[in-house]
């Protein structure tokens, strides 16, 4: 059996953060027009000259980078985000030209926002809800919606991809009726990651095992909602089965992320909503 400690330690050598390419330093969310070699795959013809994000630079056994990029016009660029092969291409950095950023201008924001929940277990699945309502809306550029679901190992990767800003979406046992919501900001501390539940995903646990992993965005953000109805059991009876108090809070949510994300992509470090409603935990 593999030793957990050192399943997490091979998991945590991640690639080189920057790679240079044609005199410029390159790292996750830069951007990057495609051009690859001659001779290759339809694919490679299909993507050729098109804008991308890098997504994250790894590294073979030999020590040769590859660069993971995502389209800048892919509407399922958020599943880059989790690494799904679909939506996630590599290149080597001789396959990339660099495009310019204006001067005295940083890097593009990237903001992801995660849903997060067991949608067989009653109201845990309000996450799941909030996510797939954002879905259906247009939000600014760079903001990223990803239905995580139980993913946890997804979302501890997906938050070391180049994020500046992350807003996990959960039930939470906070202050309150059912549905009531509150906005809370991870606190950093040294904890030890400790293994994934298969069936559930607890945020605090992800968020210690992606600092295992690499870096964690600058800020993280947790909506959270108390539940009404949790069901100990996977049935299908209760599939997306949110209480009547839980369901009513998903827009009331929805629109809360869409006010966090916005003030998260445009400064670096925005207020969040009213600092009464905002309470501090620890990862």
């Amino acid at each position: 059996m593999t030793d957990p400690d050192r399943f997490l330690r091979e998991m945590a050598l991640v690639g080189p953060q920057e790679v240079e390419v044609a005199g410029r330093t390159l790292r996750p969310g830069s951007r990057v027009r495609l051009n690859p070699r001659p001779g290759g795959d339809l694919l490679d013809s299909a993507l050729a000259g098109r804008a991308a994000t890098i997504e994250a630079i790894d590294v073979d056994d030999s020590g040769t980078p590859h660069i993971a990029v995502i389209m800048e016009d892919d509407p399922g660029r958020g599943m880059g985000g989790v690494r799904h092969p679909a939506h996630r291409f590599f290149f080597a950095p001789s396959e990339l030209e660099p495009l310019e950023q204006s001067r005295g201008t940083a890097l593009p924001r990237r903001v992801l926002v995660a849903g997060i929940g067991n949608i067989f277990l009653g109201d845990d699945g309000f996450g799941v809800a909030v996510a797939q309502r954002l879905l259906g809306r247009t939000l600014p550029a760079g903001v990223d919606i990803v239905d995580f679901g139980i993913r946890g190992m997804d979302l501890a990767y997906a938050l070391g991809q180049g994020y500046h800003a992350a807003v996990l979406v959960d039930s939470a046992p906070v202050d309150g009726l059912p549905g009531a919501l509150v906005v809370m900001e991870a606190e950093r501390d040294d904890a030890e990651a400790v293994p994934l539940d298969g069936h559930r995903m607890d945020p605090l646990t992800v968020l210690r095992l992606a600092r295992r992993l690499g870096a964690l965005p600058e800020r993280v953000l947790i909506v959270g909602c108390r539940p009404g109805e949790i069901s100990e059991e996977w049935s299908p009876e209760s599939t997306l089965s949110l209480s009547e108090p839980v369901a009513a809070a998903v827009k009331q949510a929805a629109d809360l992320v869409e006010e966090l994300v916005t003030q998260l992509i445009a400064v670096p470090t925005p207020n969040v909503t009213d600092p009464e409603d905002t309470k501090g935990v620890s990862p």
